[in-house]
């Protein structure tokens, strides 16, 4: 087994453990069970999760059996928020999405083939409505609730918080008792031993490892641990995982490949070392060259194309990673544009400037119009100097005449144009019937 304590600490993943001598003993005599836990709150996970599924994941990797847990239970509650109430989802929306961010999470660890035998380190898709879900309210008071101190969940920052603005329904100050509860089940049904999660979560895990030793005196798997990750910030102060469009995230019908591609493919260069040392499982010595890469030649990119690849391979797999660079090279007249299929091609329009235009295509506006149109160039009559300069391009083919319109063999699977003001101003026209 590898030291996975040290290639945290090198990460800048560490944060909090409760005791780091304990915990690297019992990770050295291993394999030891851990888990993290994913609540429902939408229809898939985002870029933000990756931290934790990628932190189990190097777990395994390093000869530990992880559980992915989804939250069918806690997120009918829901983790409170500092600032305002959750709004509750229906019971069949939450079953709705526990489907969907279980086959996400499947895709990341190694799971027991079907028809092979179980392996040690072999991951667990768990369900906490499994437990949660047969338990009744006198059993969740009597059995766990006696052993929480009103005191000490008062003192909670994010209660705190929420007792000075708006207050705090009953529903969310309870969310503490079924989180520390899932612990206590995954350490009696898979003889868990470590919770993982973001520093926010530190009073969450650590209350889940108060009620195993109330309830279960820490037998008979022993001492139970915690470990959290640092929380991942942006140099320029804005939040990590969002963009001007959005939330990205993992599901391709919510974030497109070729969006997710550009969102690590643009990271700023104070970023992209701490993103690779998180995100990727390219080792010490690899970092190190990307990083000086970076430094001697920030121009090529080479640490942000290297993690955009590896990281659009792991979430939408080698294909759709192939047409998203194919994509990104075609758009700057690197590679043929007639070779894009066309959700690739409207995905990669979608992130450049665009208009919309009705056809038919007989009827559109000449070049100019739609070069000015797109913000490619500032004026109609600044487009008519860029074509005479030699410097605009209808897919990809440099225009030469000022009074150009568009012909049918121009407009890409019946929909897209590409425009383009020298090698790296790109726009779209969407033509529409």
């Amino acid at each position: 087994m590898t030291d996975i304590i040290d290639e945290l600490e090198w990460r800048g993943l560490l944060a909090q453990t409760t005791d780091l001598d304990e915990l690297r003993k019992a990770l050295a005599d291993g394999p030891v069970t851990l888990y993290c836990g994913f609540d429902p709150t939408a229809g898939s996970l985002h870029v933000g999760h990756l931290t934790q599924i990628l932190t189990l994941a190097r777990f395994q990797k390093a000869g530990h059996r992880p559980i992915a847990l989804v939250g069918g239970g806690t997120g009918l509650i829901g983790d409170p928020k500092p600032t305002a109430e959750r709004s509750l989802n229906s019971v069949d929306t939450i079953r709705e999405w526990v489907q969907v961010l279980g086959g996400q999470l499947s895709a990341f660890l190694r799971f027991t083939p079907e028809g092979e035998q179980a392996q040690a380190t072999d991951a667990i898709l768990a369900n906490n409505a499994d437990w949660l879900g047969s338990m009744s309210a006198i059993e969740l008071l009597r059995d766990v609730g006696k052993h929480f101190s009103i005191n000490q969940m008062l003192a909670r920052e994010t209660v705190k918080s929420r007792l000075d603005g708006e207050g705090m329904s009953y529903t969310e100050f309870s969310y503490v008792l079924l989180q520390s509860y899932d612990y206590v089940e995954l350490y009696r049904r898979f003889g868990c031993t470590l919770q993982i999660g973001g520093s926010d979560q530190w009073g969450n895990i650590t209350a889940g490892l108060d009620l195993i030793r109330r309830i279960d005196s820490n037998k008979p798997h022993g001492q139970a641990h915690a470990l959290t990750t640092n929380l991942l910030t942006k140099s320029d102060g804005s939040k990590f995982g969002k963009t001007e469009t959005g939330t990205v995230w993992l599901d391709s019908a919510l974030t497109s490949p070729y969006a997710f591609y550009q969102f690590w493919f643009n990271a700023d260069d104070r970023d992209v070392v701490r993103y690779l040392k998180v995100f990727s499982f390219r080792s010490q010595e690899e970092i190190e060259d990307l990083e000086r890469q970076t430094s001697e030649r920030p121009a090529a990119r080479a640490a942000q194309r290297a993690l955009a690849e590896e990281l659009t391979t792991l979430v939408h797999g080698a294909e759709e990673c192939e047409k998203v660079i194919e994509a990104s090279r075609a758009l700057f007249g690197q590679a043929d544009l007639s070779n894009l299929d066309s959700p690739t091609l409207g995905a990669a329009l979608s992130e450049v400037p665009k208009v919309e235009v009705q056809g038919p295509v007989a009827e559109l506006p000449p070049l100019v119009d739609l070069l000015a149109a797109t913000g490619l160039v500032p004026s109609k009559s600044a487009a008519r100097r860029a074509i005479q300069e030699g410097g605009a391009y209808l897919n990809n083919t440099k225009v030469t005449d000022v009074d150009a319109k568009v012909a049918g063999a121009d407009v890409l699977h019946g929909q897209y144009i590409v425009l383009r003001r020298g090698k790296r101003n790109v726009g779209g026209v969407i033509v529409t019937s």
